[in-house]
């Protein structure tokens, strides 16, 4: 790699500048723990969730800031395994003797392992970012066990919206008519626009489909090299319009006309790698069992959601349900969920043991739903031994008695905050 060409890249790419009041992320806080630990420490998330603007942001706060690249650059095409040792002598080169290194989506480049272990082992302190979990992981598994703290960003949570724009009511301990009334206004407007965080900003449907052909062409169709793009994109388009609900692979194979309920896998894997899609098993003691059952599927944001998929009017509540999802998996839980007789959307689990329980549903106002929902829930209660529910709803909040077991009903805004 020629390196004139390198200079000018890391030339161009220190004329960034953070932008103007941006989100502060909850991530932030999470990573300073991790300042001193000498261990590589991973950024992973979807593209564009912030992961970039959090490292930058830390970056521009220590006292060694200068080894900073981003591989995401098309000039960086020919660049291989060896270039590193070229780009490590042009930093010596231009900025002296550095023991700090920022590197943004660096799993762009095979092998690119090799080089972080060999200045993880000369001692050096390394921040790296990437949109691919599965080669992220892989690639650490093989040469970096032990060596490496991983933390997920995902975008905006509601919480984080909230922070930025009315950070005076988080600090309340009750909120007054008008409290509530700006707190449902942004929850509107997050179940609109979602969490990624300039689409949220400047609100350009292009901005988000842009990111989503990204996704499919860069992250999964080239790197895979799937030669007929048709069935992924159906896929994908099922998922979004099927939130929530049960699928199996084989009766995928069959819609998609694919060969094998093994490339629908397959399929799935990649949606999952990149951060697109999340899929949730059924709960089950047997792992024999729980990877035979249906998955459900959910995705990473509400806006993106509504960009892909068919709508149709019942599909606010399987909006509620993928916000609950959500913030749970950004807190990092073990999700399943529970069907026997009945079902529950969410079952918790901590150890080998399930912990909570949690149903979402619209509204209660329906006698049929609420009789609905609160069966469901007591089922997985009853099936785990659990004395406290939790029923998450849009607007509904009380506390109900059924069968000597505790139910709580609590709104979404008010979970996310403050659950």
């Amino acid at each position: 790699m020629d390196r004139e060409i390198l200079k000018k890249i890391i030339a161009d790419q220190r004329e960034y500048q953070l932008p103007r009041n941006f989100f502060d992320r909850s991530q932030s806080e999470v990573i300073q723990k991790f300042i001193d630990d000498p261990n590589v420490l991973i950024l992973s998330g979807i593209r564009r969730a912030g992961k970039s603007t959090i490292m930058r942001a830390l970056q521009q706060k220590q006292p060694e800031a200068d080894y900073y690249f981003n591989f995401d650059d098309e000039r960086l095409i020919q660049f291989e395994v060896e270039d590193f040792q070229v780009l490590l002598e042009v930093f010596i080169e231009l900025f002296g003797k550095q023991s700090t290194f920022y590197f943004d989506e660096i799993q762009n480049i095979e092998k690119w392992e090799r080089f972080i272990r060999r200045l993880y082992e000369q001692g050096n302190k390394i921040f790296i970012t990437g949109s691919n979990a599965r080669l992220l992981s892989r690639e650490l598994g093989t040469h970096l066990t032990g060596r490496n703290i991983q933390l997920e960003v995902y975008p905006l949570s509601f919480k984080e919206i909230v922070y930025h724009e009315y950070p005076e009511l988080l600090e309340k301990k009750a909120f007054s008519t008008s409290d509530i009334g700006t707190l449902l206004n942004v929850f509107a407007t997050y179940m609109t626009y979602g969490g990624i965080p300039e689409y949220f900003k400047f609100r350009k449907v292009e901005y988000l489909k842009n990111l989503y052909e990204g996704i499919i062409y860069r992250d999964i169709i080239v790197r895979h090299n799937i030669s007929n793009e048709k069935p992924l994109k159906e896929l994908v388009y099922y998922f979004a319009s099927h939130i929530g609900k049960e699928f199996s692979y084989t009766k995928l194979c069959d819609y998609l006309g694919l060969g094998s309920p093994h490339t629908v896998s397959k399929y799935c894997s990649y949606l999952e790698d990149c951060y697109l899609c999340f899929f949730l098993s059924r709960y089950s003691h047997s792992l024999k069992k729980q990877i035979q059952y249906n998955k459900k599927c959910y995705m990473i944001d509400p806006a993106m959601i509504q960009l892909i998929g068919f709508r149709v009017s019942d599909d606010r509540g399987r909006l509620l349900e993928n916000v609950v999802f959500l913030h749970l998996k950004m807190k990092g839980e073990e999700i399943y969920f529970h069907k026997d007789q009945k079902e529950c959307d969410f079952v918790i689990r901590k150890g080998n043991q399930v912990v909570q329980a949690i149903q979402v549903a619209l509204h209660l106002s329906d006698p049929k739903i609420r009789k609905r929902e609160i069966e469901g829930l007591l089922e997985a209660m009853k099936a785990h031994n659990l004395m406290e529910g939790l029923i998450i709803t849009e607007n509904d909040e009380e506390q109900i008695e059924v069968e000597n077991r505790q139910i709580q009903i609590i709104p979404i805004w008010k979970w996310l905050l403050f659950g």
